[in-house]
């Protein structure tokens, strides 16, 4: 089966923040992308969703417990 490719909008909307920011990721190296260019025009990203599922777990964190 083939792996399910999101846009920067629909990574964004997922995460709640603007695409900008998806962008960081992606430049930081932390969100890994497929390069869907055709030619010498712009590139055209793709998010494999399996990734976006990878980066969210990483940055899960255990909220500490409340001290008695």
């Amino acid at each position: 089966m083939p792996a399910r490719l999101l846009s920067i909008p629909a990574v964004a909307a997922a995460l709640d923040v603007d695409r900008r920011t998806v962008y960081r990721f992606i430049a930081a190296g932390e969100l890994p992308v497929v390069d869907l260019r055709t030619g010498t025009c712009r590139s055209r990203v793709r998010v494999p969703a399996a990734s976006l599922d990878e980066f969210i777990s990483s940055r899960a964190v255990v909220a500490p417990r409340s001290r008695r």
